[in-house]
């Protein structure tokens, strides 16, 4: 039987995962994350093109257009991709045998090297398929409020999140206090912005921050916010989606106790991966999703996933090790840079207005724009249109913001200099029409 079962999880060549775990973390194609370790400080390697194309070369990424909306998912570098085929591959050969008898200990292993890289424990952090289910897992289930109280979101916020928000005035009873935040503000106008809506409406006793807009790109100072909320006795969930990998820290430096994380846009992981996290204490303020048996007060009864993209999984820990050997720092100086090149060039432009603040500590690669007093969605598909159509450049444009719609611009680390120069030569032409 043991020699069938080796048989069974050796099939073309793969070792059961289980017994490599995490001395795999470099996945079968090993080669493909020989990136030069970066040394030096991470703002002046950020300007060096020749490392950042040896960067690039890792991912199999279009040319075809200059790809500025890496927002919606991150490719997979070439690493990711072959330990993907090969765990599907393994999957598909094991099959319920390898998913009942295998999978649930690699799973285990998988979330316990996903918390340690969060910088939490494994019993706080749950897999799901991406931000959006941890974060509806989360609004849904938070169970502290009782009818007459409210809840608080910004129009910055995710739509997903802002409809969940909605739906507990219908199954809690409480009121919904939305607020409209500046068009490109100043941390201390994100702070009386904040402390004023606490301030009008008392009974707010949890809301909603988005740690990095996909809108338009702006970063909450997430940590102050928290604890002011907190001073009011008001939970903080926040939606990081667009911030773990993107910018470069862990989720105790954010001091919230819940969080709804994306590992498909910024850490590169298979489309169909996310994580939930609740501090230990707090797992008993979220109800287990739709009754879901509980003993234990176990944070995986707080999410469903259903029958999940095993594979997907497996090549997590591929993606977190190149994650690491590029070096989380300097992912975020090279984005950053990516973003202050092109907005350098064009910020100026009478005819143009960018949404998205100057200062370091509101942006990171994602940042929104639009031809001056054309703030209407038909002006905006127009515009991400004719970027495409007429100067290769790929972006996107988005709705929601109460100033109006936008095109946003998102680089990724294997974007070079010269896409994103494309971009502002685009704008400067676009802007003076």
């Amino acid at each position: 039987m043991q020699a069938s079962r080796r048989r069974l999880l050796g099939a073309a060549g793969l070792a059961p995962l289980a017994a490599t775990l995490p001395a795999a973390l470099a996945g079968d194609a090993g080669a493909d994350l020989a990136v030069p370790m970066p040394a030096g400080p991470a703002e002046r390697l950020a300007r060096d093109e020749a490392h950042w194309g040896r960067v690039a070369r890792l991912y199999d990424v279009t040319r075809d257009v200059a790809q500025l909306d890496n927002g919606f998912f991150g490719s997979m570098a070439r690493a990711t991709m072959a330990r993907y085929r090969d765990a599907l591959q393994q999957v598909n050969h094991g099959n319920a045998y390898f998913a009942r008898q295998d999978y649930p200990a690699i799973h285990r292993k998988l979330a316990a090297s996903l918390a340690a890289a969060l910088g939490v424990d494994a019993d706080e952090i749950a897999l799901t398929r991406g931000a959006t289910e941890a974060l509806q897992a989360l609004i849904g289930g938070y169970n502290r409020l009782r009818p007459g109280d409210a809840v608080l979101h910004a129009d910055s916020d995710y739509d997903s999140m802002i409809t969940a928000m909605r739906w507990l005035h219908r199954r809690r009873g409480v009121d919904i206090v939305s607020i409209d935040l500046p068009v490109r503000p100043g941390r201390q106008q994100l702070l009386d912005a904040y402390a004023k809506a606490l301030h009008d409406h008392p009974r707010v006793r949890m809301m909603l921050l988005t740690h990095v807009s996909h809108r338009n790109g702006l970063v909450l100072p997430v940590r102050e916010l928290t604890e002011m909320a907190r001073a009011s006795d008001v939970d903080v969930i926040v939606d990081a989606a667009h911030s773990w990998g993107q910018l470069d820290f862990n989720l105790p430096e954010l001091g919230a106790d819940f969080a709804g994380i994306n590992l498909h846009k910024w850490i590169g992981a298979p489309v169909g991966a996310g994580a939930l996290y609740i501090r230990r204490p707090r797992i008993g303020d979220i109800d287990p999703y739709m009754g879901e048996p509980d003993p234990h007060g176990a944070i995986h009864a707080r999410i469903h996933t259903g029958t999940a993209n095993f594979a997907a999984y497996m090549a997590l820990p591929t993606a977190l090790e190149l994650h690491q050997r590029i070096g989380p720092a300097h992912k975020e100086a090279r984005v950053r840079y990516l973003r202050d090149r092109w907005v350098d060039q064009v910020r100026d432009l009478p005819g143009l207005e960018i949404l998205t603040p100057d200062d370091p500590a509101l942006h990171g690669a994602i940042t929104s724009f639009r031809l001056r007093n054309q703030p209407g969605v038909e002006a905006n598909k127009a515009l991400a249109r004719r970027l495409h159509d007429e100067f290769g450049v790929f972006t996107v444009h988005r709705t929601g913001l109460a100033s109006g719609a936008c095109v946003r611009a998102t680089p990724a680390v294997f974007t070079s200099a010269d896409e994103v120069d494309r971009l502002a030569k685009a704008l400067r032409v676009l802007a003076a029409a």
